[in-house]
């Protein structure tokens, strides 16, 4: 591979000087004119700008790095280089583009998503490096010197994370905005006798285009070693035509966090939500939650969070009354890129209306992660057994039993920016299966949104 070019000059003389303590003879150079020739293959290539980056020889290195880029079978290699030298040299978004280039490429090269973390820690992106760092420490080849820099590593980001903020924008074409039955007529009881009640507009599945907003963040606050104060909050508003469908929704939750030295961490906050359906108050709720999670080794996580509210129904008083809910997760990283999790939960509500006051329980699985091509894409599934305290007397004799199924497909490409942003696409279907024919209903939903995450 012949190279010619003037600043080869002192990357030759950088050569010389590193070849002059090795056995091996330096590569032949012919030097005229102020040119010099350098004829290599394309491993002799990338040994030489090895040598010339682990002697910190960066300016040198450059060019030799950048002939790397007429042997395509060493494109990974080249970023890695490249991005190497950018986060040596200052140029930290410059390597972060390189080293993601090159995880786009391999997700399982652990050295490229260390060094990705890295980057970003350096920029501040605390929250992205604490991801990438938490991906790397699954894998098995790890020195231990490497895993206490990544425990570290994760301690300081932990420590001194001050805020965080996602916002999404986006539309989202819906099958059914109000999940409701696309039934014209309902069977209705009077005494013994069943007669058919035909459904207004309003109740029955109607199709539709919205626009959606979401943001969500949080404040964190160190008071001393293992003790700190958070704040988080959240809001998400759907648009469709008119206001009859229309969906927004925040929430506000404080209290203190907990790190013990064993890395399990405890967060006991207050909260209070409120949401608008239709152009109305829909509910508004407070109470308080808890979040247990502890690190189990070799990329596992489990989570605990328990929760209980009250609620006051904006549309009916029989719908007020206490919502309890446990979660129990599990997480663990698989094949270095890709996180596999298990949830299983249940739900209480005791309403106003024992018709209305019900008990959920269900499991949540999923699996996502890092792909090639700069993807991100996870998928997931969700079942649970709804039964209900006692029956809605107009629709049947017998309480209410609900079967409740979801899948869920997101594809990402976090490589792609627009003003910050990155664009994603995200599948959801679901369907109840009810013993009242009133609540059957099918549902999918697409939605295409630009994320950032600052």
């Amino acid at each position: 591979m012949p190279i010619r070019h003037r600043p080869l000059l002192r990357a030759v003389a950088a050569l010389a000087v590193l070849a002059a303590a090795a056995p091996p003879a330096p590569t032949p150079v012919d030097c005229a004119g102020g040119y010099c020739t350098l004829k290599m293959t394309a491993p002799e290539l990338l040994k030489a700008s090895e040598q010339l980056v682990l002697a910190k020889r960066y300016e040198e290195a450059r060019p030799l790095v950048a002939a790397l880029g007429h042997a395509p079978e060493l494109t990974m290699e080249r970023h890695f280089l490249e991005g190497y030298i950018a986060a040596e040299t200052g140029d930290l978004p410059a390597a972060v583009k390189q080293f993601r280039a090159v995880l786009a490429m391999q997700p399982d090269m652990t050295r490229a998503r260390l060094e990705l973390a890295r980057a970003l820690m350096m920029q501040g992106k605390d929250k992205a490096a604490d991801y990438h760092y938490r991906l790397a420490q699954n894998a098995g080849d790890l020195p231990p010197e490497v895993s206490r820099t990544i425990y570290a590593a994760r301690s300081i980001i932990r420590d001194r994370r001050r805020w965080d903020l996602n916002v999404d924008i986006g539309f989202a074409p819906d099958t059914n905005i109000n999940n409701a039955t696309s039934d014209r007529t309902v069977d209705v009881l009077f005494g013994n006798t069943t007669l058919p009640l035909t459904l207004d507009a309003n109740a029955r599945r109607t199709t539709g285009l919205g626009q959606t907003a979401t943001v969500s963040g949080g404040v964190r606050l160190r008071l001393s070693d293992g003790l700190a104060v958070v704040v988080d909050a959240d809001g998400r508003a759907v648009n469709y035509g008119g206001t009859a469908a229309d969906d927004i929704s925040s929430l506000i939750a404080a209290g203190p966090e907990l790190t013990f030295t064993n890395g399990v961490r405890v967060v006991v906050q207050a909260l209070g939500s409120q949401r608008w359906y239709g152009g109305k108050v829909a509910a508004r709720s407070v109470g308080g939650r808890a979040n247990v999670t502890a690190n189990l080794g070799e990329g596992a996580r489990a989570a605990l969070q328990l929760e209980a509210r009250h609620v006051n129904s904006g549309f009916s008083a029989n719908y007020d009354g206490m919502q309890y809910s446990a979660y129990l997760s599990l997480e663990r990283v698989i094949e270095r890129s890709l996180v596999a999790s298990l949830t299983g939960f249940v739900r209480r509500e005791p309403l106003r209306a024992e018709a209305f006051s019900n008990t959920e329980f269900g499991l949540i699985a999923g699996v996502g992660g890092e792909l090639p091509w700069g993807l991100n894409a996870g998928l997931s599934a969700q079942g649970s057994r709804a039964t209900f305290d006692a029956a809605q007397l107009a629709l049947s004799p017998d309480p209410r039993r609900d079967w409740r199924l979801q899948g869920r497909a997101y594809v990402g490409a976090r490589n792609i920016r627009v003003l910050g942003f990155s664009p994603s696409a995200t599948y959801t279907y679901s369907n109840t299966r009810s013993n009242y024919s009133l609540y059957r209903f099918d549902r999918h939903r697409a939605e295409i949104t630009l994320s950032r995450f600052f």
